[in-house]
């Protein structure tokens, strides 16, 4: 499918947007030129996006299914309250190891939570109450992380869930495609949640931003 967004309006966009500190840079350099699944590393728009959110709602506990190379990480914890700390489930034991490597060259080191394994197995033991969820995980297993979540998300929390779009598949007559089925099914999930308010951004591949009433 042709991109959903015209490549000179996401280029303009770019332009006027914070372009990141100078470890995330490195990041998304080393992302682009070593890891084989490059394209799962969130933008610099979202990156900024989600730097800004975080920055705005100051959270105390943020959780984020799905670390990668630690990118999107590093973006939420620019919001971090002090004392507050991100806890990262990454189920690559090699992904984790990257991420580690540049978490332990932030300003945030001591405040990231690194947590290698199934996030189904691994979120049910971290006893806390959530300000901010960020999902962006296998999407077979939205519907079962947003499950496991809102519980532990406090009144007015926020969970974020990427790929929503899921490079345009979901917009198809007939949707194809175990992931893409998944993500529908998880828009469908939400919508259809009467504990949450809901509104879903068309930058990059797709965002929601998810309320717990």
């Amino acid at each position: 499918m042709d991109a959903l967004i015209n490549i000179l309006a996401e280029n303009y966009v770019a332009r006027y947007s914070d372009e990141g500190d100078e470890l995330l840079n490195e990041i998304t350099e080393f992302t682009e030129h070593h890891h084989p699944h490059a394209h799962m590393l969130s933008g610099q728009v979202q990156g900024a996006l989600l730097s800004m959110i975080s920055s705005l709602l100051q959270p105390l506990r943020i959780l984020e299914v799905g670390t990668f190379t630690g990118f999107s990480a590093l973006c939420l914890a620019k919001g971090l309250q002090p004392g507050g700390e991100l806890h990262t489930i990454e189920l690559r034991q090699e992904d984790a190891a990257i991420a580690h490597g540049f978490f332990e060259r932030s300003v945030y080191k001591n405040q990231l939570k690194l947590h290698t394994g199934n996030a189904r197995e691994i979120i049910p033991t971290l006893s806390e109450t959530w300000d901010i969820a960020f999902i962006d995980a296998d999407k077979t297993g939205y519907i079962d992380y947003y499950g496991l979540i809102l519980p532990q998300l406090r009144c007015n929390g926020l969970i974020i869930a990427d790929n929503v779009l899921f490079h345009g598949q979901v917009l198809d007559e007939e949707i194809s495609g175990k992931n893409a089925k998944a993500i529908h099914a998880f828009n469908e999930h939400v919508k259809n949640d009467d504990r949450v308010q809901q509104v879903m951004l068309t930058v990059r591949d797709g965002l929601s931003f998810i309320r717990k009433k």
